[in-house]
Parts: C-alpha cells; sequence; structure tokens
C-alpha cells in the first residue's frame, strides 16, 4: 500500500456521508443539506460541523470506537493488499464470513452459493455487481489498520469492494479512491479487533449516548465554525431563527 497523501477528518466524514446520505433517517434532511453533501466545501467551517452531526445521526457509534490518534491517508492498494483486507466483522457478514472475514473468501463463498440467494446481503452485492458493470465508478472506500503491512478491514464499502472483486480484483485497485485510516492503537477499536475488551468499551460508548449530542443539527448550527462561508452563514442564521 502506498501513501499518497494525507486526509483530514472533515473530508472523511464528506466521504462517508455521501455514501450514506440515502439511508431513511436522511428522507427529512435531502432538501436542505443535500447542496453541502454532494458538493461539500472543507474550508467551510460550519459546513464541516453540520456534515459531522448528519453523520453521527447515524454513525456515532461506529465513528467512536475509532482512536483519536488516527491518521487518514489517500492511498493506492495493490494485490498484494487484496490478499489482507477484512470485511466489516458485524451483523449478515457473519453469516456470509462462516469463521474468515478475508474479502477474498467472502468473495470465493459467493462464487461457490454458499449463501442462500434470497439473502438480503446477497441480493445487495449481486445488484451492485451488475451496475458496476454498467456505470463508471466515481465513489471512496474507507479503510482502517494498524500500519502500511498489517491487515485492513473496511470500515466503508463492504458491499461496493465485494461485488467489485466478483467483477474483476483489477477494478479494485483502479475503481475506487481508497482512503485509509491507520493508528497503532487501533486493537482498541472493536471494528478492527473484535474481543470482548473492546466490545465492553462500545457498550459502555453505546449507553453513555443513547441522547446523542453530537448528532444534534440544532447544536451543530449553533457552533458553526468562525470560517463559514458568508452564504452559508446566512443560512445558520436563518435556522437558528427557525429553530427559536
Amino acid at each position: 500500500m502506498i501513501l499518497n497523501r494525507r486526509v483530514t477528518e472533515a473530508e472523511v466524514i464528506a466521504e462517508f456521508l455521501k455514501n450514506e446520505f440515502y439511508q431513511k433517517q436522511y428522507d427529512k434532511d435531502r432538501k436542505e443539506f443535500e447542496p453541502i453533501v454532494l458538493n461539500p466545501d472543507l474550508t467551510d467551517d460550519a459546513q464541516n460541523v453540520v456534515r459531522r452531526a448528519l453523520l453521527y445521526r447515524r454513525r456515532g457509534h461506529m465513528l467512536r470506537e475509532i482512536p483519536t490518534d488516527t491518521i487518514w491517508h489517500e492511498a493506492t492498494i495493490d494485490a498484494d493488499d487484496l490478499k489482507r483486507i477484512r470485511v466489516f466483522p458485524r451483523a449478515h457478514w457473519r453469516k456470509i464470513s462462516d469463521g474468515s472475514f478475508l474479502l477474498s473468501e467472502i468473495v470465493r463463498r459467493i462464487c461457490e452459493s454458499a449463501i442462500g440467494e434470497k439473502d438480503p446481503a446477497f441480493l445487495k452485492i449481486q445488484q451492485l455487481r451488475y451496475r458496476l458493470q454498467c456505470e463508471p465508478l466515481n465513489s471512496t472506500v474507507l479503510l482502517i489498520g494498524v500500519d502500511e503491512e498489517l491487515p485492513l478491514t473496511i470500515l466503508e464499502g463492504n458491499h461496493r469492494l465485494a461485488a467489485a472483486m466478483l467483477v474483476s480484483p483489477q477494478l479494485v485497485h483502479t475503481g475506487f479512491r481508497m482512503i485509509c485510516g491507520l493508528s497503532p492503537r487501533m486493537y482498541e477499536s472493536c471494528w478492527y479487533d473484535t474481543n470482548i475488551p473492546t466490545l465492553w468499551t462500545y457498550v459502555k460508548n453505546r449507553l453513555n449516548n443513547l441522547v446523542d449530542k453530537e448528532a444534534n443539527i440544532e447544536r451543530a448550527l449553533a457552533t458553526g465554525g468562525e470560517n463559514a462561508s458568508p452564504a452559508f452563514a446566512r443560512t445558520l442564521k436563518t435556522e437558528k431563527a427557525q429553530a427559536k
């Protein structure tokens, strides 16, 4: 893996949110916030604050498990890197994996029809597989790991990478923008290393954030950054007035 350039947390959140914004939780937000989600201005602090709150609404429980010293990079991966990439260890992937979360093993099981063709995850992957053969790629995948040599886990983009592997492994190397977060403390995250201590930390964090203040849009708007653009600053002012 080649680390090409450093990436800010704001950029990571912006890319993550783009891939999440179709979800039902955002139905009421699209009219108002779709412009800053699909065309983010990463120099605008207020936009960054709002995007962070929007993402925390759905993925706060994930982001809190990423070590605070994580450094994000835009990266290039090769065929050897694919051998150590694992899918996200949760939910339906446990049924598909049959004990191994390596992306290559997941794809092998799908090819061998080792999972039911009516399984929702299977169907989603096959739908994406078809789309990847018909439409140009323009999306970002997020990986996490300890360093450039140890295993990597897909934080966001599991279905897309599995579908791409079914088309061609080469498509994984060339068809996606890869952003990788590295930290020597990544073993403390249940998303990277699932064990009793990391799961216990996760449970405590979930309980402590049943009401997630960081996902509150009004709170985010009220604390918009000092470097907000004039246009977005006007939007902030309007939203604050409406909130009152």
